[in-house]
């Protein structure tokens, strides 16, 4: 299996015009991505992304789309089940930018601050995983699933059924 799934590009190499990037994961890639993403499997992976660099402004705008079909366990039933995804993003680079300006920009939580390049680069594939990841479910569950379950802080449940007053008997007890 390949070991770095990755479309790295060099900053100053980019033009003004805007460019336009498709990314298509191999099956290699693609059991990759199941690693990174912690899922069952992925089935198809690909992202449309579009740049823009405006250097008078030291500004480099993306945007783009991407498109995944990813099967996920549900943290109900612990059943498998397929779910599509398709997350459109926009943000942008500050290209000037050094850490420390960046770091001042991120202690104002009013402010949206651009995102930072480092070593002069980006990697296409890093953010289309990453827009991907944000829109992702953080506890997946197939459509029309409930959790029917019991919670030790829903108070319209019998005492008996309470693990915490349960303990407090025994510890009674012992006293």
């Amino acid at each position: 299996m390949q070991k770095n799934f990755s479309y790295l590009l060099k900053i100053e190499d980019l033009t003004q015009n805007e460019q336009q990037y498709h990314l298509k994961a191999s099956s290699s890639e693609l059991a990759l991505l199941k690693e990174i993403l912690k899922v069952e499997e992925v089935k198809s992976f690909e992202s449309d992304i579009s740049l823009k660099m405006n250097f008078k402004e030291h500004r480099l705008d993306i945007k783009g789309i991407v498109k995944a079909n990813l099967v996920l366990q549900s943290v109900i039933s612990l059943e498998n089940f397929e779910k599509e995804y398709e997350a459109p993003f926009a943000y942008y680079y500050d290209t000037a930018l050094n850490y420390q300006e960046w770091h001042e920009l991120n202690e104002d939580i009013l402010f949206d601050a651009p995102d930072r390049i480092e070593n002069g680069e980006i990697d296409l594939v890093q953010i289309a995983i990453e827009q991907l990841s944000l829109v992702m479910d953080d506890y997946p569950k197939m459509e029309g699933e409930t959790f029917n379950g019991y919670s030790e802080f829903d108070e319209t449940d019998e005492p008996q059924n309470r693990p915490f007053d349960a303990l407090k008997k025994l510890k009674e007890r012992k006293s």
